[in-house]
């Protein structure tokens, strides 16, 4: 890799981890943030008219920067790491391994779990597994004992504390791992036996170690019971091929920093520790610890082994999880501003064309579609041919283009239909993601620690690749 990808090298004694448990702003955050709503505020006053146009042409612009950035990485999402170098049977050079799975109240799952995780290829000498089940769980605690489990696979209770979150659960794991390397997995999860493997494989050929996490592509297979929703399953299954498929693979051939996924994440456990493993105040702990480990100097790469996973079906469970994920984005970001000075020009932007980015569009996304619709019904009122803005129609347009072709792509290489009647339909799936928006603002300022707890149910009957 050219040496222009590689991110800014610092100590790695780097400063004290600035966390989400500290709420409010910094000084500068506070500055800044004043002064761009005591200007517009002014401005507005003035000059309403020309305020707004300014706003649109600001919020214009950077969909078209988005929707640049899509088609570009798209140009480079076709990099995947190739397997001919990787003696994945080499079995007297594996290091110790250990899986990390967090479970609260996940008594119907834990069995088929555990049955996933015992089907994992890897040396059993040299492999260890700790559930780490809450105290006060009993549930799952006595359906984890009624199973039969390996001899690597152990129970450990995490004691009882705050927050009560998944990150939590994590650092008390990692307290006691004894691998060189470390991988999460999540209840649902299905991952390809041969993944420790090739986690292995590649983080022995990185003569440079420069890699301290590789994420796993996480593919969406549908369920087939009466919680089964197909419009969300079909838009979440795209989302993910969109974001697994085409987004991580370019970000990390770029050498950028991105958001790790929930689950499938393979670190070496010395750079885990060396940042303090997960934030336990964070509600997307993941996401923030990728941009944590690109500010110690460490890189994040990705693999071809995939985990499946179930979606997480009608909107009573859909909602909460994207509500979280989009507060844990706003904590990430609040967490990341900061302090710059360690993130770099291409960590900000990285971090903005994800976190950032990921935060407006879901924001605008319902206002866009009421502006079409009005416009639309407006017009036909009147009786009046459609006369839109041009420059507006443009860019909507470009954007729902470039979104479009990395779904379809995506959905592609994940072997995930999508057709045209999943295009039509996505902007409707978009303009959910404003109502979790506006959810997740709220619940930021009332309860920014708790965690919306997804409901998982036992998926036997899911077809292996594809949602129909």
């Amino acid at each position: 890799m050219p040496r222009d990808f590689a991110p800014p090298k610092i100590e790695r004694t780097a400063p004290v981890r600035i966390g989400a448990r500290r709420r409010g702003m910094t000084i500068g955050q506070a500055i800044v943030t004043c002064g761009l709503i005591g200007a517009f505020t002014v401005s507005a006053i003035r000059a309403p008219a020309a305020s707004f146009a300014i706003l649109l042409f600001a919020l214009q612009t950077g969909f078209l920067i988005l929707a640049a950035w899509r088609i570009y990485l798209i140009t480079g999402s076709g990099y995947r790491p190739s397997d001919e170098v990787l003696d994945l049977e080499a079995a007297d050079r594996l290091p110790r391994y250990t899986i990390l799975a967090a479970l609260h109240d996940e008594a119907e799952v834990v069995g088929q779990l555990i049955e996933r995780l015992a089907e994992i290829d890897y040396p059993p000498d040299r492999i260890e597994a700790f559930l780490l089940l809450e105290a006060h769980d009993l549930e799952t605690l006595d359906a984890t004992q009624a199973v039969e489990r390996p001899e690597w696979l152990k129970i450990k209770v995490v004691p009882p504390g705050r927050p009560l979150t998944k990150p939590r659960a994590l650092n008390h794991g990692l307290a006691h791992a004894t691998g060189d390397l470390l991988v999460i997995y999540d209840a649902e999860d299905d991952p390809d036996p041969f993944q420790l493997r090739e986690a292995a494989a590649r983080f022995a050929a990185d003569k440079t170690e420069a890699y301290a996490c590789l994420q796993s592509p996480l593919r969406i297979r549908r369920r087939n019971d009466r919680r089964a929703s197909p419009f969300l399953d079909r838009q979440f299954a795209v989302e993910y091929a969109a974001l697994f498929e085409v987004k991580l693979p370019a970000m990390a051939r770029l050498g950028l920093p991105f958001p790790l996924g929930g689950t499938s994440n393979h670190f070496r456990i010395g750079p885990l520790r060396e940042v303090g493993g997960w934030d336990a105040w964070n509600v997307t702990e993941d996401a923030d610890l990728g941009f944590e480990l690109w500010r110690r100097g460490w890189r994040l790469g990705v693999l071809n082994r995939p985990t499946y996973e179930t979606p997480p079906g009608d909107l009573d469970n859909w909602l909460p999880q994207r509500v979280r994920w989009l507060k844990g984005y706003m904590q990430t970001w609040g967490v990341h501003t900061r302090d710059l000075r360690t993130l770099g020009l291409r960590g900000l932007f990285a971090m903005s064309m994800t976190i950032g980015a990921g935060l407006v569009s879901a924001a605008a996304q319902a206002v866009a579609l009421a502006w079409v619709l009005a416009w639309v019904l407006v017009s036909v009122t009147a009786g009046l041919p459609p006369a839109p803005p041009l420059f507006s129609m443009s860019v909507l347009v470009l954007a729902l283009a470039a979104a479009w072709l990395q779904c379809a792509i995506g959905a592609y290489r994940g072997r995930v239909p999508y057709g045209p009647w999943d295009m039509i339909a996505a902007p409707a799936y978009w303009s959910l993601l404003t109502l979790a928006f506006a959810h997740a603002l709220w619940r930021l300022i009332r309860e920014p620690f708790a965690w919306d707890k997804t409901t998982h149910h036992r998926d036997e009957d899911a077809q292996p690749a594809v949602i129909v």
